[in-house]
């Protein structure tokens, strides 16, 4: 393999995998919307669900960028460096209404910093004395703090004697003053001493909050304030609940605010019922709206022309506006010429797209590592195959090692899927979908849905989700006799099947197609 790059796979190799990577101009020169963009600017409460590297961080800033050009206020906060250790991980040591509250208080703190930053940079915001004495209200709100324990009060006598004397002389050239003065006094007190015992907590009075929040916003002047929380997933799912319950009491109720929620669906837990019977948290519908995915928006097997066109103008974005200094493409005009000059054929970009799954950081890492292994040359099929296969070994294999259970029931799938039917597709049972193995492996990114509630002729009443095997954990078998011949094997048991790409219309016969999943969980039991 040659030591050097060529310009053109040098920057693909530089191109920051992660929207933190970016600056905000970055964020919004290289952000291509696949039709989320005009969704989430609604002033709409929503969800934005994703799996990693799906883009909802990039979506989340791009947004920021747009509703700040309308003078709104965006307010960017990512919940993974909001609270302490102390009170996010101490489990049973610290009760969830605890380290809940201590959550909340740092992420008001959070709020009232990026609202004083916002204020900084306008002037009219920094002369309005009253929006500046509200945010002061409203740090004095998350400020109480009780103490539980016992409370001993005593009180104690004190008698002291004091004496004063002085004594002064003044001298002149005439005369000569002398004097003498001494003075003594008694004094009487007594002093209460409460000593106090127990253990300093938190408390949070949300009527308060939310009072000295409807007073902040009442003087915003008609200015919409949007909150952007991100990695919703990364707060612990039993205090999940209860930053739920504050944002449907304080927050959600305001006049002049937006809130958007970025998540990962599986790892999520917006409501609970309390040991009381009481249900506590985001009610999905009700309170917000969950009718965002990014992880049905690109797959290549549910619309070819449209994945092609957005990672081409994915790649195009990033290669000539948003790459690291010195490494940009400025002889690219155009989406088109990414392939042109970065490929040897339109069928080695389709691989890469089909290789994405698509996942635009996936995208961005496998173009990366097909890269390097290119050289000077230009990215062939070859190159993608092999950076693919590199990517799902280091980056989604590694992520199973910790889940045996997962990692057994993905090679039972490859096994039943892809050698005995050579296809790459299957369907599951709705009522089989919240498998928690299953969720596990579409959580890591090696199975894919394309398709959710499809029907066929000879099933009828039942409803399927139509997955697909990552890329990389078929790659290696594309040149033996297990090749997958197309995503869905249909038609009769007792004939040779026809592969499909996932139907448009649910007319065909899929018996031979659907995964019963319980059937691993049953060999599984056995063993």
């Amino acid at each position: 393999m040659a030591t050097g790059l060529s310009p053109m796979n040098r920057a693909f190799n530089l191109v920051p995998k992660r929207a933190e990577s970016r600056q905000s101009e970055q964020l919004r020169d290289t952000f291509v919307d696949s039709g989320v963009a005009i969704v989430m600017e609604a002033v709409d409460h929503q969800i934005l669900y994703g799996r990693r590297g799906t883009g909802k961080t990039h979506a989340l800033r791009y947004l920021a960028t747009v509703v700040s050009g309308n003078k709104d206020i965006p307010v960017y906060l990512d919940l993974r460096t909001v609270g302490s250790p102390e009170g996010l991980f101490l489990g049973e040591e610290v009760k969830p209404t605890e380290r809940a509250a201590r959550l909340l208080v740092d992420l008001l703190n959070q709020f009232h910093d990026s609202l004083m930053e916002a204020a900084l940079e306008d002037d009219e915001m920094l002369s309005d004395a009253s929006f500046i004495s509200r945010l002061d209200t409203l740090i004095d709100s998350i400020s109480t703090v009780r103490l539980t324990g016992e409370v001993e009060v005593s009180k104690e006598g004190e008698t002291s004697d004091s004496a004063k004397s002085g004594m002064s002389a003044k001298l002149g050239l005439k005369s000569a003053d002398f004097s003498l003065s001494g003075e003594a006094a008694n004094s009487r007190r007594s002093l209460a001493k409460e000593t106090r015992r127990g253990t300093e907590a938190i408390s949070l009075n949300f009527s308060d909050i939310a009072r000295s929040l409807r007073q902040l916003f009442d003087s915003l002047s008609g200015r919409r304030v949007w909150l952007l929380l991100d990695e919703w997933s990364s707060v612990p799912g039993d205090i999940q609940p209860y930053l739920g319950e504050f944002l449907v009491r304080c927050m959600l109720p305001l006049r002049g605010l937006t809130v958007k929620v970025a998540a990962i669906e599986q790892q999520t837990n917006f409501r609970t019922t309390l040991p009381t019977g009481q249900l506590i948290g985001l009610e999905l519908g009700a309170d917000i709206a969950a009718n965002v995915s990014l992880d049905e928006f690109m797959v290549f097997e549910e619309n070819k022309e449209r994945s092609r066109e957005f990672f081409k103008s994915l790649f195009f974005n990033h290669l000539t506006m948003g790459g690291e200094p010195n490494s940009s493409i400025t002889d690219i005009s155009n989406p088109q010429g990414i392939v042109r000059h970065g490929f040897t054929d339109t069928r080695a970009f389709d691989e890469l797209v089909r290789a994405a799954e698509g996942v635009p950081r996936d995208a961005l890492n496998i173009a990366a590592k097909a890269a390097v292994r290119a050289a000077m040359e230009k990215i062939s099929v070859h190159h993608v195959r092999a950076a693919g296969r590199g990517w799902f070994q280091s980056d989604k294999e590694a992520a199973l090692r910790s889940k045996e259970e997962a990692s057994r029931l993905l090679n039972w799938i490859i096994d039943k899927v892809i050698r005995e039917r050579r296809a790459r597709g299957f369907l599951v049972n709705q009522r089989q979908a919240n498998n928690a193995l299953l969720l596990a492996l579409f959580d890591a990114r090696v199975l894919h849905v394309v398709r959710r509630g499809y029907s066929a002729q000879d099933e009828p009443g039942e409803r399927y989700d139509v997955y697909v095997i990552d890329y990389g954990a078929y790659v290696d078998l594309m040149q033996t006799r297990y090749a997958p011949q197309g995503v869905l094997p249909i038609g009769p048991e007792d004939e040779e099947p026809e592969y499909v790409e996932v139907p448009t219309q649910d007319l065909r016969a899929i018996r031979r197609a659907v995964l019963d999943i319980d059937l691993f969980l049953s060999t599984q039991g056995a063993r």
